[in-house]
């Protein structure tokens, strides 16, 4: 089966953007499965820059059609906007881009709500972007959302009425801004309706008949593992499921559709707003890589908190996401430490846990145990073979493999597409359905 799901597996991230942009080629499709614009993926595409939130990578390459899944909540302005900055820096849009017309819409009284609910929370903060994504998330499961077919529908006032019902007390409680009167939101619907209209589509029709056809598709996770609403580390999580099995849920597409899943890892570990943090750095080291590694949100634009790769994590998402092989970014970032780290097991209470725990209190309590491993000391950036790499480098690499339990078949010395180690091994070829060799020649021909 040539079709492929490629998520993050930390908390979001690990550099999915510039994996996407590389194998996207050997694919016919590109379909985003959950979240909203609290997503953010930065890609270097020829000499130009470009923050994804909504689009899948894959926009950026000509012809490649991109599918935004059931799964995801929509913000219409947001995403009218970033079609709007994309196509003005040159990229043809024209019919490429297929909305789920099951998709959920994101209201302006959602991101109130979620404004007011992170003010009030003190230091508490979840660390949500405060677009309105979790408040959409629950009038989904409340059964009061409103799809993006629901836009245009003749139920429309009543379904608003219901929703103002539901927040506008909320707001109130928490002495948030007032919640805009129902009458003015049926006129954005309508507005958002027209705008939509050419983009909507069943997108689980369509991406099983493209698949009995033989067209190949790549489903593109955002966030991570470790931020997936039931898999997480709740209650600092997002709103949905950013684990292989929202792929499915979240564009319609079955399990046996699935050939392969390749997870990306970053070679030290980072993480926006507020949560357990095992191997965290607040030292001069966490300061060096936040530095080296331009370890700012997407999104947010907050600095990311940095540190030491976690085994254990790793171990964890790669058991919940049945992954296939690795891609590890960023390993040029360690190029100027003396010693490395790596978190084999956490120490809580005198115990050692080589299995991720679901407790809270454990994971904000918990030591990190470390295997440290000497330095390379030279620079990786730009490396295109394994065996260029300095031997310490090729050790760490062999280390995370060991501990993780997982192939690596990719590995990241940089930000641009050239700057790639493509491993031939069966795991990879897996996962690219065979096409490895046209990968390697689309990224020596950037």
């Amino acid at each position: 089966m040539a079709n492929t799901i490629v998520l993050g597996m930390q908390w979001g991230d690990e550099g999915k953007g510039k994996i996407v942009d590389l194998i996207c080629p050997v694919f016919d499709a590109v379909a985003r499965y959950q979240g909203g614009h609290n997503a953010g993926h930065t890609v270097k595409f020829g000499d130009q820059h470009f923050a994804l939130h909504f689009l899948p990578s894959g926009i950026l390459h000509a012809g490649m059609s991109c599918v935004l899944g059931n799964g995801m909540v929509i913000a219409p302005e947001a995403f009218f906007k970033e079609l709007e900055e994309i196509e003005a820096a040159g990229v043809d849009t024209t019919g490429r881009i297929f909305v789920s017309n099951r998709a959920h819409i994101i209201l302006p009284t959602h991101a109130l709500l979620d404004q007011a609910r992170e003010e009030t929370r003190g230091e508490t903060k979840i660390g949500t972007t405060a677009r309105g994504i979790g408040p959409a998330y629950e009038t989904r499961s409340a059964r009061s959302g409103l799809r993006a077919c629901d836009l245009a529908g003749p139920d429309l006032d009543e379904r608003l009425r219901i929703q103002h019902r539901q927040i506008a007390p909320q707001l109130a409680d928490l002495g948030g801004e007032q919640a805009p009167r129902p009458s003015s939101l049926a006129k954005l619907c309508a507005e958002w309706a027209e705008r939509l209209q050419p983009y909507l589509c069943d997108t689980a029709l369509l991406l099983n008949q493209w698949i009995d056809k033989r067209r190949r598709v790549l489903f593109e996770g955002a966030q991570g593992a470790l931020l997936d609403i039931d898999h997480g580390t709740f209650p600092y999580v997002t709103s949905s499921n950013s684990t292989a099995g929202g792929a499915l849920t979240g564009t319609g597409v079955p399990p046996r559709r699935i050939g392969g899943v390749l997870g990306v890892i970053k070679a030290y570990v980072t993480r926006v707003g507020g949560g357990p943090f095992v191997t965290e750095l607040e030292d001069e080291v966490g300061e060096h890589l936040r530095d080296r590694g331009n370890e700012v949100g997407t999104t947010t634009g907050r600095p990311r908190r940095c540190g030491w790769f976690d085994a254990v994590a790793a171990r964890y998402a790669t058991m919940l996401n049945g992954v296939s092989a690795l891609a590890l970014t960023k390993i040029d970032v360690l190029d100027e430490l003396d010693e490395i780290k790596i978190c084999i097991g956490y120490e809580y209470q005198g115990e050692v846990h080589r299995d991720f725990p679901a407790e809270l209190p454990v994971l904000s309590d918990a030591v990190p145990v470390y295997r440290t491993m000497p330095g390379w000391k030279q620079p990786t950036a730009g490396v295109l073979e394994v065996d260029a790499l300095p031997q310490e480098a090729r050790d760490y690499i062999a280390v995370l493999e060991e501990e993780i339990g997982a192939p690596i078949g990719l590995v990241s010395t940089g930000p641009r597409r050239e700057e790639t180690i493509l491993v031939d091994r069966k795991e990879m070829r897996k996962v690219l359905s065979g096409r490895l060799q046209e990968v390697v020649e689309h990224r020596n021909s950037a």
